[in-house]
């Protein structure tokens, strides 16, 4: 079975559990700078410079963020962008 063809929120769990153990904030910061939130902080005078916190604060906050109903029709763009994360690190299913 594909990366693709997973249920997205176990896909999802698995690319992020995976960033959350090499401390990857770099790739929640590229998820979040695809969200429509960020865009309207971007053009008011935001920017991912601007987000704060710990690991455990950026994890938690992008497992409310990025559900199913959240990303509507972005979700074959996380699934694309989970499943090469993963990919990128050697899981493969």
């Amino acid at each position: 079975m594909a990366l693709e063809d997973l249920p997205y929120n176990e896909l999802r769990d698995k690319a992020f559990t995976l960033a959350e153990s090499r401390h990857d904030i770099p790739f929640f910061l590229d998820l979040y700078n695809h969200t429509s939130a960020m865009n309207n902080a971007s053009a008011e005078g935001g920017s991912l410079g601007d987000i704060s916190g710990t690991l455990i604060d950026v994890v938690t906050g992008a497992r409310e963020v990025f559900t199913e109903d959240y990303v509507g029709e972005l979700e074959p763009l996380f699934v694309a962008r989970f499943a090469t994360y993963l990919r990128e690190h050697g899981v493969n299913e």
